[in-house]
C-alpha cells in the first residue's frame, strides 16, 4: 500500500503534465517487482450531448467505473523469479472470460507470452470497497486503464534494470516475449530482472501505455486461456476443491417459496441411516451432512418435517398479474394525436446456472474461512462476519470459479447457509443445492408487465411513454459493498434504488420527441435476482414489438422506421449491417418472417435480425416432456462494444447472449401455482435447447470509433429477445403480448414438492435431474 509520506509528496493538483497516453503509477515496496496504477482521471460526463435521456451523460456502466477508481492502486501487477506475471483479478470469472481478456491487457502492456501470465481471483478485500463487484458489464470498462498502467510501470522497471545489467541505454533496450534485448544482442530474461526491479520503499512513477496501433495481442482473436483445463475436467469449481473433512451437505427444503421449517418427526433415524453424520434445522430448512451426496439426497428424502407457510402461499401466475396491473402506474391522459399501444406481460423465468448454487464453510469459535463463486464476496464477507458475531479479519472468504451465473452468483445465500450449518455442527461443510433447490427456492426474475404508448403526426413521434411494472428486484447486493446492500434493503429507499438502478440503465436509442420510462414494484415475497441484463429484455422487447406497430399504422417497413428515428451513427451502423448481411426483406413462405431489433447501453449498440419457423410441422413436432416451436433459423447479430479486447471473447458472448433472448422470448419461464414453482430441474425449465438453436448464426463485430471499451456482457440478450418477438408477430400476423411464448403450454409432469428432490438414477440410463 502507498504510506503517507509519498502521498505528500506528489505534485499540486493540475500540476501533472500527462497526456491522454501518461499515467501515474507505483511500484511498491516487496521482494520482487510489485506494481499498480494511481488514480485515473476521471473522464468528463458527456455534457456535449443534447438529449433528455440521462444515461446519454451518465449511465449506471459510469458510476459503478467512478465508484471503482479510488481504489485502483490497490490491485497490483508481480513480477515472478519464473519469468511468469501474476495478478489476483478482484472480479468473478462465470464463464464469460475476463480472466482471458485481463491476462491480455498485461502481454500487451508487458510483451510478456500470454501463456506466462497467471491471473487468479482476488479473495474477498473490504478495502476495495466497489471495485470488486461483477456485474453492469463493468469488468472490462473499469480495469482496462488501471490494469495497463500498472503493467506499463512493470514494464519500465524491467527495462531500468535491465539497462544497468546489460550496461545499454535505456532507450535502446527492448521487451520481446519476456526477453530484454540490448543492441549488442544481450538479453536477460524477466524473471532474471524480478528482485532487481524490486522498490525498497514505494515510489511514485510515470507509465506511457501503447498505441492503439501498436497493440499485437489487444484486438487479436485469443482462445480462452483456461480452455484446456475446462475440457480436460482440470478446471477447479468450489465442489471440486479438498478442504479437510468437508462433507458433503444438502438441505431439506420446504414445499412452497420461503416457507417455515418445524418440527423434524425422524431426525434421529435420518442420523442412523448410511453415511449420514449430521442432521441440523436451519433457518432454511433442514440440512444433512453425510459422506456422499447420494446419501444426502436418500436422507433428504427421507426426512419428515412439517412446514409452515411461506412468503408466496397460495399464489399463483394469475393472482400476481392482478397485483402487477393494480400496482401500473397511470399512462395519463390519451394523446390528442394518433398513437400506438402494448400492454405485456413477462412471467418469472429462473436464475439457475449449470453450475448449482454452492459453498464450502468451515467455522471455529474464532474464525471462519468460505470458498464460493461470489460476485459480490465484500459484501458477503461482511455479512457472514456480523452473522457469526466475528471481527472482519477473522473471515476469509475464497472466490472461486464459477460455472455460469446469470446474476444469480451475485447472491451468497449458499455461502451464509453453509456457515450456519457449520457453526451449529462444529464441522466443515460441502454444501451443494440440488437442481430442483435452485429452481423452486432460488433466484429468480421478476415476474412484470410493460405498457408502452408511442404517439405520432404524419411521420413525426411526438412521445414515447412506457411503465414498466414488476415484482420487487432483490438489490440487496448493493454495489458490493455492506453500505448500499443495507440500503436497497431499506423499506421506503429499496424502491428509489432500483428506481435508480432502472434509469440508469435503460436507454432510448430513437428521437421520440419527449420521453419517459418510469418503474414501479411490488411484492417482495419472492426470490429474485439481476438476472442477465435485469430490466432491459423485457423493456426493450415491449419497446420493439409497438415499434413495429408504429411501422404498420405509418405504412412504413419496420426496419426503415428504425434507421429513420435513430439518433446516433452507432446504432444506425448496427442496425444497417445486420440489415444488410441479413437481406431484410428477403421472400420468405407463408408462417416463416424476419424481425429486427436495436438496443444500446453502456457505451454499446447491439442490432439483431432474426429468421423464425412457425409453420405447423415445425411447431408441432414431437419432442419428449417439451415444446418443440417456433424455431428460430437464422440469427445475425452486429455489434459495436468499442475497442475490443478479445474478438474471440466478445463472439462467444454474443452467442450466448442470441440463445439467451430466443429462450426469453420462446420457452424459458417458470409457472407459479400455490405457492411455488411446477419446475424443478432443467429438464423442465426450457432454456433454448438443440431443436430450437438456429442453424445459422452470425455474429458481426464492427469496427472501432471509441479507442475505449464498451460494457458488452449482456448487450445481445435485449435486442435478440425482441427480434424473436418482432418476427414471431409478423410470421403468425399476430403481435405476442406474453412470455415466454409458449408460457401457456405445460408440456412436463410436474415433479412432488415432498419430498423436494427427486431420486437419483440408479440405472445411468434414466434422465438426469
Amino acid at each position: 500500500m502507498v504510506n503517507g509520506e509519498d502521498r505528500a509528496a506528489r505534485p499540486p493538483h493540475g500540476s501533472r503534465a500527462l497526456d491522454r497516453r501518461k499515467f501515474l503509477g507505483f511500484v511498491l515496496a516487496a521482494p520482487t517487482l510489485v506494481t499498480a496504477a494511481e488514480l485515473v482521471p476521471a473522464e468528463q460526463a458527456r455534457a456535449d450531448v443534447p438529449s433528455a435521456d440521462i444515461t446519454e451523460l451518465v449511465d449506471l456502466n459510469d458510476v459503478m467505473t467512478l465508484a471503482a477508481l479510488p481504489t485502483s492502486g490497490l490491485i497490483t501487477v508481480q513480477v515472478n523469479t519464473d519469468g511468469t506475471v501474476s495478478f489476483a483479478l478482484p472480479r468473478a470469472e462465470v464463464g464469460q472470460g475476463i480472466t482471458t481478456s485481463t491476462a491480455m491487457l498485461i502481454a500487451e502492456e508487458m510483451d510478456v507470452p500470454l501463456d506466462r501470465i497467471r491471473v487468479t481471483l482476488a479473495d474477498a478485500r473490504p478495502e476495495l470497497v466497489f471495485n470488486q463487484l461483477t456485474g453492469g458489464s463493468n469488468t472490462t470498462v473499469a480495469t482496462f486503464v488501471p490494469i495497463r498502467v500498472a503493467a506499463a510501470v512493470a514494464r519500465g522497471r524491467l527495462l531500468e534494470a535491465a539497462a544497468v545489467v546489460l550496461g545499454a541505454a535505456l532507450t535502446q533496450l527492448t521487451i520481446k516475449a519476456g526477453v530484454v534485448i540490448a543492441p549488442t544482442g544481450r538479453s536477460i530474461g524477466i524473471g532474471a530482472l524480478a528482485e532487481k526491479a524490486a522498490a525498497v520503499r514505494t515510489q511514485q512513477v510515470t507509465a506511457e501505455l501503447k498505441p492503439a496501433e501498436q497493440f499485437t495481442v489487444i484486438g487479436t482473436p485469443q482462445r480462452r486461456i483456461d480452455a484446456l483445463d475446462a475440457v480436460t475436467g482440470r478446471k477447479k469449481f468450489a465442489m471440486d476443491l479438498a478442504v479437510p473433512d468437508a462433507l458433503p451437505t444438502m438441505v431439506c427444503r420446504p414445499p412452497t417459496i420461503n416457507g417455515k421449517v418445524g418440527p423434524v418427526a425422524n431426525a434421529d433415524e435420518v442420523r442412523a441411516m448410511p453415511g449420514v453424520t449430521d442432521v441440523v434445522v436451519i433457518n432454511s430448512g433442514v440440512a444433512v451432512r453425510a459422506r456422499t451426496f447420494g446419501q444426502c439426497i436418500d436422507a433428504v428424502r427421507a426426512l419428515k418435517v412439517s412446514w409452515g407457510p411461506g412468503t408466496a402461499q397460495g399464489k399463483s401466475d394469475e393472482t400476481v398479474l392482478r397485483e402487477l396491473k393494480a400496482a401500473e402506474p397511470s399512462m395519463g391522459l390519451p394523446p390528442l394525436t394518433p398513437s400506438v399501444e402494448g400492454r405485456f406481460t413477462f412471467h418469472f423465468r429462473s436464475n439457475s446456472a449449470l453450475e448449482t448454487n454452492c459453498a464450502i464453510a468451515d467455522v471455529r469459535s474464532d474464525r471462519a474461512e468460505i470458498w464460493s463463486g461470489l460476485k459480490a464476496p465484500i459484501v458477503a464477507k461482511e455479512a457472514i462476519a456480523a452473522a457469526l458475531g466475528l471481527p472482519l479479519r477473522a473471515v476469509t472468504v475464497h472466490v472461486t470459479e464459477s460455472g455460469g451465473s446469470f446474476g444469480r452468483k451475485l447472491f451468497f445465500d449458499a455461502a451464509l447457509e453453509a456457515v450456519e450449518i457449520s457453526a451449529k455442527i462444529g464441522k466443515p461443510v460441502k454444501l451443494m443445492w440440488h437442481r430442483a433447490d435452485d429452481s423452486r427456492q432460488g433466484r429468480t426474475h421478476p415476474m412484470a408487465t410493460s405498457r408502452v404508448r408511442i404517439a405520432y403526426a404524419g411521420n413525426t413521434v411526438l412521445s414515447y411513454k412506457q411503465r414498466h411494472t414488476s415484482v420487487a428486484t432483490d438489490l440487496s447486493h448493493g454495489f458490493g459493498e455492506i453500505f448500499t446492500a443495507l440500503a436497497a434493503k431499506l423499506p421506503v429507499a429499496d424502491l428509489g434504488f432500483s428506481e435508480t438502478f432502472f434509469q440508469l440503465s435503460q436507454s432510448m436509442p430513437y428521437n421520440f420527441g419527449v420521453n419517459s420510462r418510469l418503474l414501479n414494484e411490488t411484492d417482495k415475497g419472492f426470490n429474485t435476482g439481476s438476472m442477465r441484463n435485469v430490466y432491459s429484455p423485457d423493456v426493450t422487447c415491449a419497446r420493439e414489438l409497438v415499434i413495429d406497430r408504429l411501422a404498420t399504422k405509418m405504412g412504413k417497413d419496420a426496419y426503415q422506421v428504425r434507421r429513420d428515428f435513430l439518433r446516433d451513427d452507432r446504432s444506425l451502423a448496427v442496425l444497417e449491417k445486420v440489415a444488410e448481411a441479413g437481406r431484410w426483406g428477403r421472400s420468405m413462405p407463408s408462417g416463416t418472417a424476419q424481425g429486427i431489433a436495436l438496443h444500446s447501453e453502456y457505451h454499446s449498440a447491439s442490432a439483431v435480425l432474426v429468421e423464425i419457423d412457425c409453420r405447423p410441422e415445425t411447431v408441432n413436432r414431437r419432442i419428449r416432456d417439451g415444446v418443440a416451436g417456433p424455431r428460430v433459423t437464422k440469427v445475425v447479430l452486429a455489434v459495436d462494444a468499442g475497442l475490443t479486447v478479445n474478438p474471440r471473447g466478445l463472439e462467444a458472448q454474443m452467442m450466448g447472449c442470441a440463445m439467451d433472448g430466443i429462450a426469453l422470448a420462446l420457452t424459458s419461464g417458470l409457472h407459479l401455482r400455490d405457492g411455488y414453482f411446477l419446475e424443478a430441474s432443467w429438464d423442465n425449465y426450457f432454456y433454448t435447447r438443440q431443436w430450437n438453436t438456429p442453424p445459422e448464426l452470425d455474429v458481426i463485430i464492427m469496427p472501432d470509433t471509441t479507442g475505449k471499451p464498451g460494457g458488452a456482457g449482456e448487450l445481445g440478450v435485449a435486442a435478440s429477445m425482441a427480434a424473436v418477438a418482432c418476427a414471431y408477430g409478423r410470421a403468425t400476423g399476430t403481435m405476442p403480448t406474453t412470455f415466454p411464448i409458449n408460457h401457456g403450454t405445460l408440456s412436463f409432469e410436474p415433479k412432488p414438492v415432498v419430498p423436494p428432490v427427486p431420486q437419483s438414477p440408479t440405472d445411468g440410463l434414466d434422465h438426469a435431474f
